[in-house]
């Protein structure tokens, strides 16, 4: 069975959506192939009812949350399953535009066109109301671009069209980092197996991470305000990172550079409170001795 021409299946982890999320997702859904949803929690009996009565869409999960790489890594085994080729993933942290399937899908088979062995295509975050910081891509190094296509060394999982042939070869996403940078050292591991990475600068979709921004003073640096269990996560995640093979040094001396000014910021945006710097401290500890899993507090 491959994908119809209305477009790819989509896949959601859903975590407490809001209504205009649950309202954008059934919209596309209603639209697509078929579609996988997650339940991670937070989705009510009635919203579970309509979302169930969409043709072709099938909701997974049970309600508690496993995390998003757990939800991911169910939604393309689903997928996989049905013969599908194509997946695009979506998430409440962004607002995707009717077009998008289409652009994305034209993307994937102009690279495959040219040869690449592409394991994820996707669209540049754009700022949308309230300052919130999109996400950035570092350009993948020694590869050209293809157009407007750029090679990066990751993107989020956000908006963007996996291959299914490349996501059972490079593996699922790992469900012990449980939410932060499942995305990116998938990316890592994609490319350290010959498939590619790439984003659509002429795609765009409205991105924010978290409550707002914080900006240091006197630097030009800023990064998402999420909460301090996230925070830990994220700090834990990165550090263990450092030990895996196929995460380039240029990208874990960057990181070993750039987290302790994230971990300040932080903490100075929190009121320099003491418990704040020492649950951040944890999440390093944690990282360096390979403790990872579901975080205390996440929900």
């Amino acid at each position: 069975m491959s994908d119809l021409p209305t477009g790819p299946a989509i896949a959601a982890v859903l975590y407490r959506p809001t209504p205009a999320h649950l309202d954008t997702l059934a919209g596309l859904a209603a639209r697509a192939p078929a579609a996988y949803l997650y339940d991670n929690g937070g989705l009510g009996a009635v919203d579970r009812a309509r979302l169930a009565a969409i043709p072709g869409l099938r909701l997974l999960g049970d309600g508690r949350n496993a995390g998003i790489a757990t939800g991911l890594n169910a939604a393309a085994e689903a997928a996989l399953a049905d013969g599908r080729r194509h997946l695009l993933l979506l998430d409440q942290d962004a607002t995707p535009g009717p077009d998008l399937p289409a652009r994305l899908v034209a993307a994937l088979e102009r690279l495959a066109a040219d040869g690449e062995r592409v394991a994820v295509v996707g669209p540049q975050p754009r700022a949308g109301e309230g300052a919130h910081k999109p996400p950035r891509y570092p350009a993948r190094p020694g590869v050209v671009p293809v157009g407007s296509l750029d090679p990066v060394d990751f993107l989020a999982t956000t908006g963007s069209l996996i291959a299914l042939d490349a996501f059972r070869a490079v593996g699922p996403f790992r469900d012990d980092f449980f939410i932060d940078g499942v995305d990116l050292e998938w990316c890592f591991r994609a490319w350290a197996r010959g498939w590619s990475c790439w984003a659509d600068r002429d795609t765009g979709i409205v991105h924010h991470v978290g409550g707002g921004t914080i900006r240091a003073r006197f630097l030009p640096v800023a990064m998402p305000r999420q909460s301090l269990p996230r925070m830990a996560t994220y700090l834990r995640n990165s550090v263990y990172a450092w030990r895996l093979a196929h995460v380039p040094w240029r990208w874990r001396l960057r990181q070993a550079a750039y987290l302790p000014l994230q971990a300040g910021l932080y903490w100075a945006d929190s009121g320099y409170r003491p418990a704040v710097l020492a649950r951040l401290g944890r999440g390093v500890l944690d990282g360096l001795r390979g403790r990872l899993g579901p975080p205390a507090g996440l929900g």
